[in-house]
Formats: C-alpha cells, structure tokens, sequence
C-alpha cells in the first residue's frame, strides 16, 4: 500500500479526483473550461452535478459508472473521467458512456431539437496513442471524411496524455497549463508547491482539499488501496494479462483481489464509514458490505 509522504495526496487517485472535481461545482466548471475545446463567448458559467452511475433503460444493457458528470445549466453535458492506466477496453467505454449521455437526455414524447452536445475529457495518467512525444491533446468531433472543418455538433471527445504534457506546449492557455501543472506536479512526497499554483484562486482551493489531514483513518486506507490496486493492474498489463482493474473500482475487480476488497470493507466499516462510501471506494455491493 502507498505511503503518504509529504502533505498531500495525490489528485488523480478516484478519493481524490472525485472529491475536488466530483463535489466542487467551480473546480469542475474551472477545469472543463480551461481543457475543453469551447467557442469563444461560450465558456460554462454554471453547472449541476448528475448521477455518476450510467443505468441503462433495458436491465440487460451494459451499466456503468463515469468519475464525474454533470450539465449546463439547461445546456451541454459533461463527462470527467480520470484513468491511471490506457487500455484497449477504455476507448470504448468513453464512446458507450457518451451515447448513453445522448440517449438519457430524452424522454419518450420529447422533441429531437432539445438535445444538447456531450462533451468527454478523458485524463490519462499513461500513454495511449501512437502520436509524436509532444502530442498529449487529442481532439475528437464528428467530421466530414473530406471536409474536416464540417462537424455534426453532438458529440466531442477530448484525451489528455498527462505523462506528455509540457507546461511550454500552451503558453496561451494559462489556466489549462495550471490545472495539467496541479495534476501532474502534485503527489504524495510533495512538500514545496509551485507558487502559480498556491496564488490562483481555484488551484490553491484544490490544494486544500488535497490536504492529508482533511482525512479520516477510512479515507486515506480507501486511497491507499486505490493505489494497490493501480499498481496491480500495472503490473498485470506489462505480463501481458487482460485480467485485473480494467474498469477501475467503480466497475468491479479483478477475482483475485476479492479477499482484499473484503478486508479493506472490513477495516473501513470498524471506523463507522457508511455503507455506501465503502460501496464506492470498494466496489463491493452495499448488501454485501452490510452483511460483514
């Protein structure tokens, strides 16, 4: 299990990420502002959280669960994920989680000119396309084959290589380059913070939530088993393995690591953590965790 060094946790841990961007409608109105691919004189100026959880019409579909989703206020909706590791399934979900966005938007008398576009922004803490070393933007919209500046709005995909990214590569964009500086920089051995990021206003709010004190004994065993588990899949993806944490906790865990899901529920609940954050942070059903 990770050890917490400095005064900070890690940000892109799901605890983490989930609790700054999941539970702050600024920090995520900020952050998707500063990555996405808006117009301009069309930034987001305020947004609603949304179920995470992706509950299919028909049971027998496929349900899943996103890291954060929310919406304009009666305008675009967003979707935040944040994956540790690529892997061949991830592209795939992130176009299943946006139709499902689509679909979800209607009801069954509703007009087709009351959808509104979705937006995916995807940060990878790995390397997953065969591009250039400087190229950790990726931006993906419906296009005319032969005319590219011809786009059907609806549907915008964005990847962002966090491992590739270099503050110079977007000068233009200083709060892009503060928000990918607070996700990349910032970890657990960190002691000395950038000044940039402690002087603005929504980075240096950030970096409170980040704070190792601000929690609990459950929190930080949740986030220390988080990183057991990135680093199981990680190992398990360089043997050549397709088993273990594809979909992440949130989705379900590799047979193996059930015993250890179990124990952390345990130790989790011996500290009066409710069912359905252990539920969250472990992936084990609320039925399940009750029973222990």
């Amino acid at each position: 299990m990770e050890e917490t060094k400095g005064k900070y946790l890690n940000p892109k841990a799901d605890l983490t990420f989930k609790k700054i961007f999941g539970e702050h409608e600024d920090l995520v109105m900020s952050l998707l502002n500063a990555l996405l691919p808006l117009d301009k004189g069309k930034q987001i100026e305020h947004v609603e959280y949304l179920t995470p959880e992706m509950v299919p019409e028909n049971p027998g579909k496929k349900n899943s669960v996103v890291d954060v989703r929310c919406r304009e206020t009666g305008g675009r909706h967003f979707i935040v994920e944040m994956q540790m590791n690529w892997n061949n399934e991830f592209q795939q979900r992130v176009i299943l989680n946006s139709a499902k966005a689509v679909v979800k938007q209607l009801g069954a008398n509703e007009d087709y000119s009351l959808l509104q576009p979705v937006y995916a922004l995807n940060l990878i803490n790995d390397v997953g396309f065969d591009a250039g070393p400087d190229e950790f933007y990726h931006d993906y919209a419906i296009v005319n084959v032969e005319h590219s500046d011809r786009i059907i709005e609806g549907l915008r995909f964005v990847f962002v290589e966090l491992p590739k990214f270099k503050p110079q590569t977007i000068k233009e964009r200083k709060m892009a380059v503060l928000w990918l500086r607070f996700l990349t920089e910032i970890d657990r051995d960190t002691v000395e913070v950038p000044s940039e990021l402690l002087e603005n206003p929504d980075t240096s709010k950030a970096l409170k939530i980040l704070e190792k004190s601000a929690y609990n004994d459950a929190e930080l065993y949740a986030y220390s088993y988080y990183w057991d588990a990135v680093y199981n899949e990680r190992g398990a993806i360089s043997a050549g393995f397709k088993k273990g944490f594809n979909q992440g906790i949130s989705e379900g865990r590799a047979e193996g690591e059930r015993d250890k899901a179990l124990e952390s529920a345990r130790q989790m609940k011996a500290d009066n953590m409710p069912a359905e954050l252990i539920a969250k942070y472990t992936g084990l059903s609320v039925e399940m965790i009750n029973s222990l």
